[in-house]
């Protein structure tokens, strides 16, 4: 049974999109409609039909993808609380780096319109910012993050460059962001750390690192435009694993977290220690529920990104 003080709602990052995405929802539920069909209108072109249809390389562009994901978590934000009762109120949010911008709207925080302005304006400059900074993104599989820190220690000290840890997704699982060099030496030596598997993601963008420092003064400029309340949910926050409880708080951690790791392992952890067992992922995929077995072996995780998804909530609720 699903107790609000024991759960949380989390919110999927880029990666979780696929051609597909969201459209079971559309099709079942006026509400995701009607939230994919506002979408459409204040963007100016049909998010819907290239979530739905694709093709695919349209879709995984960052300044694509990104509004897709948050769209989609709000969908199946406003199916569930039409299915279970806008009554139930989870006792926190979060979202995985751009899923914690779906997490601050959900948290009350950030309203749909805003957001997906400050969503399309984030991908939009994560998506320039490559063309002066090349970068990219790895996995590194099987290791703790400390040793995966000596991994980008050491590369760095042999050829300079920028690589940093990005995401401390779970525990054996970590992804590094850098200039191109730097990541394929640390490719090429991961195994030499003990590494089961070193693999490069399919991104060209060197996102939580410093190669994302030249677009955070414009983000902050778009920050600053967009309105924002204190959360009436609490939300924890990607680079401290802290409670974000005020709009000064979340100014500064949307900012940050463009430069900043995200650290999900913590995050988790800081939520199980408030008393947290039970975790509703909103939007797409199931990333953060297979993640969470990783972290915290006790916890339920529940999927919620389509019909099926829905009735099975619905079962447990």
């Amino acid at each position: 049974m699903l107790v609000p003080d024991s759960t949380a709602f989390v919110f999927p990052g880029q990666g979780s999109q696929y051609v597909g995405m969201g459209a079971g929802l559309y099709a079942a539920y006026t509400a995701a409609r009607q939230t994919f069909e506002e979408a459409n209108d204040r963007l100016g072109f049909n998010l819907s039909n290239i979530c739905f249809n694709g093709p695919e390389p349209v879709l995984t562009e960052t300044s694509m993808a990104q509004p897709a994901l948050y769209v989609c978590g709000i969908a199946a934000l406003r199916v569930f609380n039409d299915e279970i009762g806008d009554s139930f109120t989870p006792r926190f949010t979060a979202g995985h780096s751009l899923g914690e911008l779906t997490a601050l709207t959900a948290s009350g925080a950030l309203d749909f319109a805003d957001g997906l302005g400050l969503v399309r304006k984030r991908g939009e400059l994560m998506r320039d910012a490559d063309v002066l900074n090349p970068g990219g993104m790895a996995a590194i599989l099987g290791i703790p993050i400390e040793q995966v820190e000596q991994l980008c220690d050491q590369v760095l000290q042999e050829i300079g460059g920028i690589l940093v840890i990005a995401n401390d997704n779970c525990p054996g699982q970590t992804v590094i962001s850098g200039d191109n060099a730097s990541l394929r030496m640390a490719v090429d030596r991961a195994k030499d750390y003990g590494a089961k598997r070193a693999v490069l993601l399919p991104v060209s963008i060197g996102a939580h690192s410093p190669l994302m420092a030249h677009i955070q003064d414009e983000f902050r400029d778009a920050l600053a435009s967009t309105q924002f309340r204190n959360p009436a949910i609490t939300l924890i926050g990607n680079t401290t694993a802290q409670p974000l409880n005020s709009v000064e708080a979340i100014q500064a951690e949307l900012a940050n977290q463009l430069t900043s790791r995200v650290r999900w392992t913590e995050s988790i952890q800081a939520l199980q220690e408030a008393g947290i067992s039970t975790y509703v992922e909103l939007g797409s995929r199931d990333v953060l529920t297979g993640l969470l077995k990783r972290i915290d072996r006790s916890a339920t995780g529940y999927r919620v990104d389509s019909p099926d998804g829905i009735r099975a909530i619905l079962a447990v609720a």
